[in-house]
């Protein structure tokens, strides 16, 4: 299913409306809460529990956002619940993607990203997170899409959910490499950043950073109609530059 043009219309907020000065953590239901009461549609992430249930957390440790040791996917989905997020309030743990759906109910666009669980954006361990995704998904309404850098999770996508609409998340792995990416082959890095994948898996949409404008090849997508979002947009003085590239921007720390 083609991307809904509701996402294109406001710029969308970077693991929801956060802000930790406020106490809204990355991801969390405050910072979801707050998006939706600003009326900005919202990208999260989702991880997976160790008993198949998504949660909405960036990283695959615990650390960085609750101090803990650990993965992510070692814990049940009940224990992740009882963990505090680091600098918000203490009703603040690590959410349900059920959880999230049910505070926003459709009232904004929701987009959601698989976090590659191979790491080689290869077709290992695929599978029971995006299962987890649609078992919450089931029954909602409103505008939502899926979408992952790994171009095996958006096959997946294609062929077990159709009307889901999804997009392939991209930048110059080459140039601009994420320190998580250094250790893929270079061809495989090239192969990532000219969205070669693209047509293949049945991609609807791109997520292209925007430090890594511009891709002819991102350029040629667009003049074909295939909707660009960017990501991440952290101040007013970028956005001119992203627009020239993309559909819509990806924000967060500040509010456009």
């Amino acid at each position: 299913m083609p991307l809904d043009p509701a996402f294109l219309a406001r710029p969308i907020a970077h693991r929801a409306l956060h802000d930790r000065a406020a106490g809204r953590i990355e991801n969390s239901r405050a910072a979801v809460r707050a998006a939706v009461e600003a009326g900005y549609p919202i990208e999260i992430d989702i991880q997976p529990s160790s008993d198949g249930v998504a949660m909405v957390f960036h990283d695959q440790r615990l650390k960085r956002l609750t101090g803990r040791e650990g993965l992510v996917k070692e814990l049940t989905a009940a224990e992740l619940g009882r963990i505090p997020l680091l600098d918000s309030q203490p009703e603040e743990t690590i959410p349900t993607l059920s959880e999230i759906l049910e505070i926003v109910g459709g009232k904004v666009p929701l987009v959601i990203e698989i976090k590659d669980q191979s790491g080689d954006m290869d077709d290992k361990n695929l599978g029971p997170l995006e299962a987890a995704l649609l078992a919450a998904l089931k029954g909602y309404e409103g505008p939502v899409a899926a979408m992952s850098f790994n171009p095996h999770s958006v096959r997946l996508l294609r062929d077990s959910a159709p009307d889901l609409a999804r997009g392939l998340i991209s930048y110059d792995y080459v140039n601009k490499v994420f320190a998580s990416d250094a250790h893929l082959p270079e061809a495989r890095k090239a192969h990532l950043t000219a969205l070669r994948d693209f047509d293949a898996i049945g991609a609807e949409f791109v997520s292209f950073g925007a430090e890594s404008f511009p891709s002819a090849e991102l350029t040629a997508l667009r003049k074909g109609g295939v909707p660009v979002l960017c990501w991440t947009i952290k101040s007013f003085d970028q956005i001119p530059f992203a627009s020239l590239h993309a559909d819509q921007i990806t924000f967060e720390g500040f509010r456009p």
